[in-house]
């Protein structure tokens, strides 16, 4: 089992940290505009464009019944057959009310679709909002806490191997002087 970590770059998590962080400042304002994107998109369709195909509808009216007056009191004035430009002017006005209707019922129904087309996306949107603001925050603090760490770590000088051994004295190889060296105890050798 290894007594000491085998940390190699401290640089690297530091390099990872600093990468977060320029996502996080990056990814955050995107976030946002696209959350004002949305809700932009969905005033503009319940409020501007319907007001706005509300009065042109308003206004074809208008002129359809303009042209049916012209055509009609044309019809009367003379009591003869209404000119073709009359007639024009009132088939004119039937196709441009039929258009701005069309426009309208368009926006409508946009404006009923839109919310169950966009409502998924910003649920993630909200999702991605609160790893952003909440989660990826407390990772790069956790980083910078865990790079404080290794580097203290580092910089405690463990203790060298010499002074992790057991000091021993060198072994004597030659007996003390004052002790007589003894014979072996060997057999006597016989005769051959």
């Amino acid at each position: 089992m290894a007594t000491q970590a085998q940390v190699t770059s401290v640089e690297a998590i530091e390099a990872f940290r600093a990468s977060l962080i320029l996502y996080l400042s990056k990814a955050r304002p995107v976030l946002e505009e696209v959350g004002e994107d949305v809700m932009r998109t969905r005033l503009w369709l319940e409020n501007e464009q319907r007001i706005n195909r509300e009065g042109l509808v308003r206004r074809r009216i208008k002129d359809l019944e303009q042209a049916q007056q012209a055509l009609f009191s044309a019809r009367i004035a003379s009591l003869r057959e209404a000119s073709t430009a009359e007639q024009e002017a009132v088939h004119r006005a039937k196709r441009a009310l039929a258009s701005a209707e069309d426009q309208l019922a368009k926006v409508k129904r946009w404006d009923r679709d839109f919310g169950g087309q966009a409502e998924p996306l910003v649920k993630q949107l909200e999702k991605l909002r609160s790893v952003l603001f909440n989660d990826l925050p407390h990772a790069a603090l956790t980083l910078a806490q865990i790079v404080k760490t290794l580097d203290a770590y580092a910089e405690t000088a463990l203790p060298s191997a010499a002074a992790r051994l057991p000091t021993v004295a060198p072994a004597e190889t030659s007996p003390p002087e004052s002790a007589p060296a003894a014979a072996p105890n060997l057999p006597p050798e016989s005769p051959a």
